[in-house]
């Protein structure tokens, strides 16, 4: 079963920016990327790196350890060495709160 969970602000994730947080067990990512918000694990499937200390492009998320790019909006990895998808997550925003289905 699902629920949808508070984030943080719309202003804390602004356009080219990554952002990370934990909720219980899971850990998450969420990215501006011109303007439309994804979310993502937070960690990446190939090193265990902190994706939000990665880099933002029009390709995807680009993991600072091996550089393995995740496109935001399935998961799937565009470059070796990473091989396993991302899980990817519904976002929605309400009144400047970005909220994230887990």
């Amino acid at each position: 079963m699902s629920e949808w969970i508070k984030a943080c602000t719309l202003d804390q994730v602004k356009d080219g920016q990554l952002f990370g947080f934990n909720s219980d067990d899971k850990k998450i990512l969420l990215a501006n990327q011109k303007g439309k918000i994804f979310a993502t694990d937070l960690i990446c499937t190939h090193a265990n790196a902190d994706l939000s200390t990665g880099f933002l492009s029009e390709e995807g998320v680009r993991c600072p350890l091996h550089l393995s790019v995740f496109n935001l909006e399935n998961g799937s990895p565009q470059n070796l060495p990473a091989e396993v998808p991302l899980k990817t997550y519904n976002v929605k925003i309400e009144q400047n709160e970005i909220y994230v289905e887990v």
